[in-house]
C-alpha cells in the first residue's frame, strides 16, 4: 500500500510539474465548471502552457478575491462581475491593459457592444475585457397580446402601459399582465438608467435619484403595481415563474437571457410558438438597460502575465464564444460573434442583440452593489404603497449618501483620485 501511494504521489506531483507555464485562472459559478472543455484546445495550440481552472461559488467568490488580494495571493487571470472592476482597479490589483490591446489586432473595442466595453475602462484606462455580457429585457406571450387587440410589441412606456391595461382587462382579477420581481433590482433600476440623469453626481459622490429622470421612472414602476398590472410578489413567492407564464397567469417577464434555455426546455412543444422576447420599452422609445455580465482582468501580481494574456485573448475569440454560448447561454460581447448563424438565426436572442446595442454600464464605484440592493429595497416599499414616489427618492439618495460617505472623504483628502482620472496606484492607500 505504501509503495502504491507513492507511485500515485509522484505521478500527481509529476502531472503538476511537467515543465510547462503554469496559468491559474478563476471563474465564477457554472462558468467555472463548462470554461474547461475549451481549455484542451488552448492547451493543443500553446503546447508550453497549462492552464489550471478553479471554480468559485458566486455567492463566495467576492469576498474569496478579496482575501486573497489580501494575502497576496491571487490567480493570473480571472472573470469577475462588471461592477467589482471598479473595486479592483482602486485597490491597485489590475493590470492596465491598453499597451496589450495594442499588440492584440484580433481584439478590438470597436467589434463589442459600447456598454458592455465601458464596463471594463475606469478613468479612461481599460482594465478589463468582456467576457460574457447579459442584460435583462420582457419575455412576453405573444399570443395573449393579439387576445387583447395589441398588434406588435410596445416599444414606450406609454405604449407598455396600454398594453398591460388591455391584457389585465382581458386576463380579469385573479391574473395578471406582468411580472417585476420585487426580490431584484434590475427591472426598477433598467427603467432608471435610461433616463439622461446620471444615476450618482459629483464623480459618485453622492446618489442624484432626485432627478427628474429617475423619479419619473418610479412614477411608472408605482403605476404598474397600483394598476394591479403586476402582483406584489417576488420570484421565489411564484412555485414555478415557467409554468405560470405558459398558464398566462402573466403575459410580460422581465429577466434575463438564460431564460431562452430555460423557457425552450420547460414549455410544452405545442407553446413554443407563443412566446417571443422584445427589446426594452423606454420613455420616448426603445429604452437602455444595464450592461451586466462578467470580463477577464491580469492581476498586477501574476509572474505570468505574457500566458494570460494569451489565454484571455484565445476564450476571447468569436467563434470560441460562440461555443461558449451554446454551452452556457451566455450571450457574447463580441458583434462578430453574432454574425454566426448559431445567433444570428435564433430568434429569441435577436431581442437581446438589439438590447445589448443600448446597455449602459452601472456607476463605476466599489460601492455600487450596495446602492443596488438600496433600489431592490425601496422599489419594494414603492411598489407596496408604503412611501410615494417623492418619498421614495429622497431615501433613495439618503441611503446613497451614507453609503459613499467614506468615498466622498477620501476624494475629498485625495486618498483616490475620480473615476475621471486613472485608478490609484498606491496600494495601502486604495
Amino acid at each position: 500500500m505504501i509503495l502504491v501511494c507513492a507511485v500515485v504521489l509522484l505521478g500527481s506531483c509529476t502531472r503538476r510539474d511537467d515543465g510547462r507555464e503554469l496559468v491559474r485562472f478563476w471563474a465564477m459559478g457554472y462558468e467555472g465548471e463548462v470554461v474547461t472543455q475549451l481549455i484542451p484546445e488552448f492547451e493543443r495550440r500553446n503546447p508550453g502552457i497549462r492552464v489550471e481552472v478553479q471554480q468559485l461559488p458566486i455567492t463566495a467568490a467576492h469576498e474569496k478575491l478579496l482575501t486573497a488580494f489580501a494575502g497576496d495571493a491571487l490567480p493570473d487571470v480571472c472573470a469577475i462581475g462588471n461592477t467589482w472592476v471598479s473595486e479592483f482597479a482602486l485597490l491597485d490589483a489590475l493590470i492596465p491593459l491598453d499597451p496589450r490591446l495594442a499588440q492584440t489586432p484580433g481584439l478590438q473595442s470597436r467589434d463589442y457592444f459600447a456598454g458592455a466595453w465601458d464596463t471594463g475602462v475606469i478613468g479612461g484606462t481599460v482594465y478589463a475585457v468582456p467576457w460574457y455580457v447579459e442584460t435583462r429585457l420582457p419575455f412576453y406571450r405573444q399570443d395573449l397580446l393579439k387576445q387583447a387587440g395589441i398588434a406588435r410589441p410596445p416599444q414606450t412606456w406609454d405604449e407598455w402601459k396600454i398594453a398591460m391595461a388591455a391584457i389585465k382587462r382581458e386576463v380579469g382579477p385573479d391574473r395578471y399582465a406582468a411580472l417585476l420581481p420585487l426580490n431584484e433590482a434590475e427591472p426598477l433600476l433598467n427603467l432608471g438608467i435610461q433616463s439622461p440623469d446620471p444615476l450618482l453626481r459629483d464623480d459618485g459622490r453622492y446618489g442624484n435619484f432626485r432627478s427628474p429622470g429617475f423619479k419619473r421612472a418610479l412614477t411608472f414602476y408605482r403605476e404598474v403595481f397600483d394598476n394591479k398590472w403586476a402582483p406584489l410578489a417576488s420570484n421565489t413567492q411564484i412555485a414555478n415563474v415557467w409554468n405560470e407564464f405558459g398558464r398566462g397567469y402573466f403575459s410580460f417577464y422581465v429577466n434575463g437571457p438564460w431564460n431562452i434555455a430555460e423557457f425552450k426546455k420547460r414549455l410544452p412543444p405545442q407553446q413554443q410558438a407563443s412566446w417571443m422576447t422584445m427589446p426594452l420599452p423606454g420613455e420616448h422609445g426603445l429604452g437602455a438597460s444595464v450592461a451586466g455580465g462578467a470580463s477577464f482582468v491580469l492581476f498586477r501580481s501574476s509572474k505570468r502575465q505574457d500566458a494570460a494574456w494569451k489565454l484571455i485573448s484565445y476564450l476571447s475569440e468569436p467563434q470560441v464564444q460562440v461555443r461558449f454560448h451554446g454551452l452556457t447561454g451566455n450571450l457574447p460581447p463580441r458583434r462578430a460573434a453574432w454574425a454566426t448563424p448559431a445567433l444570428a438565426n435564433d430568434v429569441y436572442a435577436r431581442a437581446f442583440r438589439d438590447q445589448l446595442e443600448r446597455a449602459r454600464p452601472a456607476p463605476k464605484v466599489p460601492e455600487w452593489e450596495r446602492i443596488a440592493t438600496e433600489i431592490k429595497l425601496v422599489g419594494e416599499q414603492l411598489a407596496n404603497g408604503r412611501v410615494s414616489v417623492d418619498q421614495a427618492a429622497e431615501e433613495l439618495d439618503r441611503r446613497a449618501d451614507r453609503i459613499l460617505e467614506k468615498r466622498r472623504w477620501m476624494l475629498d483628502h485625495q486618498t483616490i483620485k475620480t473615476t475621471t482620472a486613472p485608478a490609484a496606484s498606491n496600494k495601502e492607500g486604495g
